[in-house]
């Protein structure tokens, strides 16, 4: 490791008392004090966000295969990085440091591997290659140098025929797949569940997916667990809550939704725990006063005028088609219950990430591009019309312009010019998911207390780091030229609530005592 540059008999003398085992070593050090109380204390301020972005950002310029295998190697010794960053640096290290202060020789080896594993992955980060050493190839005609070799270029991606999915779409028309060099294809799929269940079933390469689903996935709920990662986030705000004409005068807030039926997309929804949020704040409880049933956004419409439900919390253009259709009026946008708050994303399977990670890494960032594209209202207009097309969303291109643009009739006599109705910003803040964790354990949807099992007062930050990916968007932005934020939670502001990402069971628990549900 020091190349030669302490060559002295006195030095090999010495280096042969040592102990080979470099996790032995750490443990000699540890008994003779050379690793003080304050110092392990210290490593609990140290994010691990930060030095995970330190490291692969070193790593991705330096392009390396050996380098990468080496510390695909140590991360996997230690269980995965998060495990090697967590004991040596990370927000979790207090964990691991009362491990090693047990009695158990197991714990606290396994502790002293990963402290060891975490410093020399750092370590690895800032050592530079030298400019004799082999490198990756970096001509762009290779392939995209961020990305590497793609290990298959023909791709499909699920989707649903919803605005929320515009970065999805829009990639194939604009071409921002063909960017990367992927020859992707979306698939339009009828129903949120046939996109769980196409995902399971490995049907397609990658989907279209509501922000809660690969939490609920990923734990099992409504299905068998299926490890799913949120890689970017499609979409924020561009939902809205719809009523039907003839309740038209009758509503003017949530305790008026009483004894409705309401229709949600799928039950691990954005556009559920919205409406639950907002109907609680009324008195009403969602599970006993109204009916909140799945509706398939395309035929949202159809069973509103037929009086199936009498009101819809949808994705956009089935909000701004009912008024189109003279079916509904626009009650209220959900940005004005969460302002900035996630709906979809884009997501794939642990194992199929696992088996094409350059592909995957590609696929991610046309869509965090294209996205970026999307956030420009210059372009809104250019988008609407590639993605009304029949073989995407298949809506009145001006449908989908009131939508993208923020311009539009809300069915009540008004012309609002609402530009931020939707945007498209990629980044996956952890608070989204801590947010959506604490909702799933506050409506039980299953009904039988799993969801409190699988998210504790302790797993809320692990859940959430496991599934959202969000240091790879922070990364992928970045080689883009974006300004992405460097934190990883921050403080939501909702219309009836502040939400404090750091204690999402405290969050809970004041909702219920507020609203009594």
């Amino acid at each position: 490791m020091c190349q030669g540059s302490h060559n002295t008999q006195d030095h090999w003398d010495y280096m042969a008392t040592l102990p080979q085992d470099p996790v032995d070593m750490l443990d000699d050090l540890i008994r003779m004090g050379m690793y003080k109380d304050s110092a392990l204390k210290m490593a609990d301020a140290v994010s691990s966000a930060e030095v995970r972005k330190a490291l692969f950002l070193k790593m991705a310029s330096h392009g390396d295969p050996k380098r990468e295998r080496l510390i695909r190697d140590l991360a996997s010794v230690a269980g995965g990085l998060d495990n090697a960053f967590a004991a040596a640096f990370g927000a979790k290290a207090g964990e691991f440091f009362g491990d090693a202060r047990r009695t158990s020789a197991v714990t606290r080896r396994e502790f002293i591997r990963n402290v060891a594993i975490g410093a020399a992955l750092v370590s690895l980060a800032n050592c530079a290659p030298n400019p004799g050493d082999d490198a990756a190839d970096t001509d762009p005609a290779a392939g995209d140098a961020a990305t590497g070799d793609l290990e298959k270029t023909d791709i499909q991606v699920g989707f649903i025929p919803i605005t929320c999915a515009t970065p999805i779409i829009m990639s194939e028309p604009l071409g921002f797949y063909k960017k990367y060099g992927l020859n992707a294809k979306v698939v339009k799929m009828p129903s949120w569940g046939a996109v769980r269940d196409s995902a399971i079933a490995g049907e397609l390469d990658a989907y279209h997916m509501l922000a809660p689903m690969p939490i609920a996935m990923t734990l099992g709920l409504g299905s068998a667990p299926f490890s799913t990662k949120l890689a970017s986030i499609e979409n924020i705000n561009g939902q809205a809550i719809t009523i039907a004409e003839r309740h038209r005068g009758n509503v003017n807030g949530p305790a008026d939704f009483k004894d409705f039926v309401i229709g949600v997309p799928f039950p691990y929804s954005m556009h559920n725990l919205l409406l639950r949020y907002y109907l609680a704040t009324g008195g009403l409880d969602p599970d006993t006063d109204v009916k909140i049933r799945p509706v398939p956004p395309p035929d949202s419409i159809a069973q509103l005028v037929a009086g199936d439900i009498d009101a819809y919390l949808m994705p956009d253009p089935f909000n701004q088609r009912a008024v189109y259709e003279g079916a509904g009026f626009i009650h209220k946008l959900t940005k004005e219950i969460w302002p900035g708050h996630p709906c979809c994303a884009f997501a794939a399977g642990q194992s199929w990430i696992d088996e094409n990670p350059n592909t995957f890494r590609a696929l991610n960032k046309a869509i965090i591009e294209a996205a970026s594209y999307a956030q420009d209202m210059n372009n809104r207009k250019e988008i609407a019309a590639a993605i009304s097309d029949r073989a995407f969303l298949n809506q009145p291109t001006e449908v989908v312009e009131a939508v993208l643009t923020g311009k539009f009739d809300d069915g009540n006599g008004n012309t609002l010019d609402i530009p931020d109705r939707i945007g498209f910003d990629p980044y996956p803040w952890q608070s989204f998911a801590n947010w959506i964790s604490s909702q799933l354990v506050r409506w039980d949807l299953q009904g039988d207390g799993k969801v409190a099992e699988a998210i504790t007062k302790e797993t809320y930050d692990e859940v959430g780091n496991q599934i959202f990916l969000t240091d790879l968007a922070r990364e992928l932005a970045e080689e883009l030229g974006q300004e992405p934020p460097a934190e990883v939670y921050r403080t939501e502001t909702l219309a009836f609530d502040t939400f404090d990402p750091s204690d999402p069971e405290a969050y809970v628990k004041a909702q219920i005592e507020k609203f009594g549900v």
